[in-house]
């Protein structure tokens, strides 16, 4: 059992909309309300407008007259009938996921995550694995038929973990990649290999990224990642702070145990970084600790370990 808990669910796990997967395969019922549906449009890098906290919805009239062969239903939202698309451009003002999801209620942040994650993957699957033959979309967008062989390919969710390491008292180990600013520090986190409980990988990418030798893995929830297609499961496992760290893959270049106290200055001030931004390496007065964005699962689980670990 895990020593603490999400005081509530990862922002994008909080969607209580309905998928209505048995209106996939019915046409008809999908025509008929396409007149009164509505769609939300990702360009390419995944960007989207918003209306103030709402995401901005398009009648489907301004979309096309019938449903597009390319547009994916992601349920019913409102009593009404939601779609996504991926366009070229987007024409109004836009912003990324990382940035705009956070702003939206648990039910549209959801939806982003879901249409961005089913869209990425069609962006990938466009020629069977199999065979090479073309595939083109089919059941509104949550599979791709072979037009050869009529074989269906489903959407593919990589399964990762994500932890956050303590030493059961008032320390936690952060991490920083060499590609962030020189005061982000987050998580450990690591794709799932074949063969691999979730357990086993994060014994493995812990050892990897630090060296260390984890114990007590502990599953504490989990949040969709359409970063392009990822299902991060969070985890909490211990550590002794005294051993020797050891950089072993290459991929985390620095790792500090860091105090609850500090940790929770930095979660009390919203010090957070967000990819794009740049934050002045030489800035005397800059916080030592720049934490991960709040639609992360990473900051959510500092966040509990800091204030709910006993």
């Amino acid at each position: 059992m895990a020593t603490f808990e999400f005081p509530e669910p990862p922002l994008l796990s909080r969607s209580t909309v309905a998928r209505a997967d048995e209106l996939r395969d019915d046409t008809d019922t999908l025509a008929a309300h396409w007149p009164s549906a509505q769609v939300v449009e990702f360009d390419a890098l995944g960007r989207f407008e918003v209306d103030g906290d709402r995401l901005k919805w398009r009648p489907s009239s301004d979309i096309a007259d019938e449903i597009p062969p390319h547009a994916v239903f992601l349920g019913i939202h409102e009593g009404v009938h939601r779609w996504a698309i991926r366009v070229a451009t987007i024409d109004g003002s836009s912003v990324d996921a990382r940035v705009g999801a956070g702003g939206l209620d648990g039910d549209e942040a959801g939806l982003v995550g879901t249409a961005l994650g089913v869209l990425n993957w069609h962006d990938a699957a466009q020629f069977s694995p199999v065979d090479g033959h073309p595939t083109e979309p089919a059941r509104a967008g949550w599979t791709r038929k072979n037009v050869v062989t009529g074989a269906e390919e489903f959407p593919r969710t990589d399964a990762a973990i994500i932890t956050i390491v303590h030493d059961g008292a008032d320390h936690a180990l952060l991490g920083r990649q060499s590609g962030w600013p020189a005061r982000w520090f987050s998580t450990f986190a690591g794709f799932v290999e074949p063969g691999e409980s979730l357990e086993q990988c994060v014994i493995r990418e812990l050892h990897e990224e630090t060296g260390l030798d984890v114990s007590n893995p502990r599953y504490l929830g989990s949040q969709p990642w359409p970063f392009p297609r990822s299902l991060m499961m969070g985890f909490e496992a211990r550590a002794d702070r005294d051993q020797p760290l050891h950089f072993i893959d290459g991929e985390i270049v620095e790792a500090i145990w860091f105090s609850r106290a500090e940790i929770r200055e930095a979660l009390e001030a919203g010090s957070e970084w967000l990819r794009g931004q740049s934050p002045a390496e030489d800035d005397p007065d800059g916080p030592r600790l720049l934490l991960p964005g709040s639609i992360s699962i990473a900051r959510q689980l500092i966040a509990a370990w800091a204030y709910h670990c006993p």
